[in-house]
């Protein structure tokens, strides 16, 4: 056994992992529990700041089902708020409840009519015990490392590797630590080291960004003292749960932005504007200044982070998006954030990832006895979903920004999202095949959910004339219209509702109604209830070596930012 910062034990390994963030010591620390000889490598050290902070029900389920497949007792235990508060009390994190988005307009206070406002609430969970979370990454991140070291796992902090050569039997790796020279050699390279990464560069990876439809630009910090739009707009109506524990999405005529609160006081938040958007406001050439002037121009948001201080420069990035033409070959793979990023608007990050990593594990798993990697076949079957899934999230965020133009357009195109989460979610969770984690994310492979991203887009756009128009009452009523009706085959959640003026709590009635939605009897949903409620009891963990806590807890938060992207 090793520090955290680890040492070359083994003159070869069997997978050497390029990036240390969640997804990356957690692929580790499941190959080692599988018998794999592993070394983690990073560029810099923990704890360090990262965003991309907001996990929803189906990162938390994957998080179970790795739990539960490989003996990991915290990632049970970190994928409820209430499970996370009782045994990690020292990773800060935030209670997540929901998706709140308002619609804001330029030199005017958020429009406060009551249950005709331009808000919109959709429950994520019934109550707090098992709601979702925001991480704090630099703590979370940390954590995973701590947990693949004492799994086994060699971890390199502070490793710079500059040269990859691929050879028939093996992968020689050369670069620096601490200044020093140093060579790895491993049978199979796993890059999570995120944009423009390793292996896009040493495998001159092309780009597939012109194939792809969103652009949007970032500015964001964290940030001390942030007020509530309910201070502000005090005669809201409540909605299923309070409004700003949840991922808060303030849409504006330049993109939106948004607010991750975490239960410590701090509050992560940004601006994703268009570049349209970003024309209008005269560029980035100051990232205060540009931040100044959205809360100024938004008198609501203003006053909401009137208060608020930064605890690190704000930080402005020109291009969120990006995109490779391929995720996989001989002897590597790359996790989806080093292989595509489109946008946080839906949270779609952390779930993808995770999602990712649980088809990895089960391909090494049909290896384990050899300590081989996967085959060509089981690559290219996982670097074919990961392409597939890629398009469909940049044309549910395309689609999303087009939207934003009218807020009635808006809301229907986000019912296909909550759709399709909604409906997989309890698929997942009623599901007892292993084969879950291959399921298509956002409704790919579905064939009522897969079409719609790219119908809804091509009927914005109809309307918009992708210039922003609102377009006609007809035409936007005729959206709605179709939206509604394009969703109902797969509506276990009861979206869509006019009844439910834009406030959707978790409804079990509404899914017991829906039984044959799910290909089930109304005794059989019934029974199902307590996996539903995500209430059941905590499965027997064996006394891994990977659930040890003896480490000390994570250090406070980097005072400047590392990553760009969120999650």
């Amino acid at each position: 056994m090793f520090g955290v910062r680890g040492a070359v034990t083994r003159e070869r390994y069997d997978v050497a992992i390029i990036g240390s963030g969640f997804s990356g010591s957690l692929m580790a620390r499941v190959l080692a529990v599988l018998g794999y000889d592993v070394v983690l490598l990073e560029r810099g050290a923990h704890p360090r700041f990262a965003i991309g902070e907001s996990t929803t029900p189906l990162a938390n389920l994957s998080l179970e089902r790795l739990a539960r497949r490989y003996g990991l007792a915290d990632c049970y235990r970190l994928a409820a708020h209430g499970r996370w508060l009782d045994h990690y009390p020292e990773v800060r994190r935030g209670l997540k409840r929901g998706f709140t988005f308002y619609r804001h307009h330029p030199g005017e206070a958020l429009a406060d009519r009551g249950f005709d406002s331009e808000r919109l609430l959709v429950a994520a969970s019934p109550n707090d015990a098992v709601a979702d979370t925001h991480w704090v990454r630099a703590d979370v991140d940390h954590h995973f490392v701590r947990q693949a070291v004492a799994a086994g796992v060699d971890y390199l902090d502070r490793t710079e590797i500059t040269t990859a050569r691929f050879e028939s039997d093996g992968v020689q790796l050369s670069g620096s630590r601490n200044g020093e020279p140093i060579e790895l050699d491993a049978a199979f390279v796993i890059d999570a080291s995120g944009p423009g990464g390793f292996l896009a560069r040493q495998l001159d990876i092309p780009s597939g960004l012109d194939h792809t439809e969103t652009r949007s630009a970032l500015v964001f910090s964290h940030f001390t003292g942030v007020g509530s739009v309910r201070d502000v707009a005090r005669d809201l109506p409540d909605g299923p749960y309070p409004d700003d524990w949840a991922a808060v999405h303030h849409l504006i005529d330049e993109g939106w932005m948004y607010s991750l609160r975490f239960d410590d006081g701090v509050t992560s938040a940004g601006f994703s504007l268009t570049p349209r958007g970003l024309a209008t406001l005269g560029g980035a050439a100051n990232p205060e200044r540009l931040w100044t002037a959205l809360l100024e121009r938004y008198p609501t948001i203003g006053a909401v982070f009137g208060e608020a201080a930064p605890v690190m420069p704000i930080r402005f990035v020109s291009s969120v998006q990006h995109r490779l033409t391929k995720a996989a070959g001989e002897r590597w793979v790359l996790l989806p954030h080093a292989y595509g990023f489109v946008d946080p608007l839906f949270s779609t990050g952390i779930a993808w990832g995770l999602r990712a990593i649980e088809r990895l594990a089960l391909m090494f798993e049909r290896h384990a006895e050899c300590r081989a990697a996967p085959n060509a076949e089981e690559l290219g079957r996982y670097a074919a979903s990961l392409a597939l899934e890629a398009d469909q999230i940049d044309r549910m965020v395309a689609g999303a920004y087009e939207a934003m133009s009218h807020f009635d357009l808006f809301a229907a195109h986000a019912m296909l999202y909550f759709a399709a989460v909604s409906f997989s979610e309890v698929k997942q969770r009623i599901a007892a095949e292993d084969d879950v984690a291959w399921n298509g994310f956002l409704g790919v492979g579905d064939v009522v959910l897969e079409p719609l991203p790219r119908e809804s887009l091509r009927q914005l756009r109809d309307i918009t004339r992708a210039r922003g128009d609102t377009g006609s009452e007809d035409d936007r009523r005729r959206y709605v219209e179709w939206a509604s009706a394009a969703i109902a085959p797969r509506n276990i959640a009861g979206l869509a509702d006019a009844a439910r003026r834009n406030l959707y709590p978790v409804d079990l009635g509404v899914l017991i109604e829906r039984h044959s939605l799910l290909g089930m009897t109304r005794e059989q949903v019934v029974e199902a209830l307590p996996a539903l409620r995500g209430m059941g009891p905590e499965p027997a963990f064996a006394d891994q070596r990977g659930t040890d806590r003896s480490t000390s807890p994570p250090g406070p938060p980097a005072t400047a930012p590392q990553a760009a992207v969120p999650r």
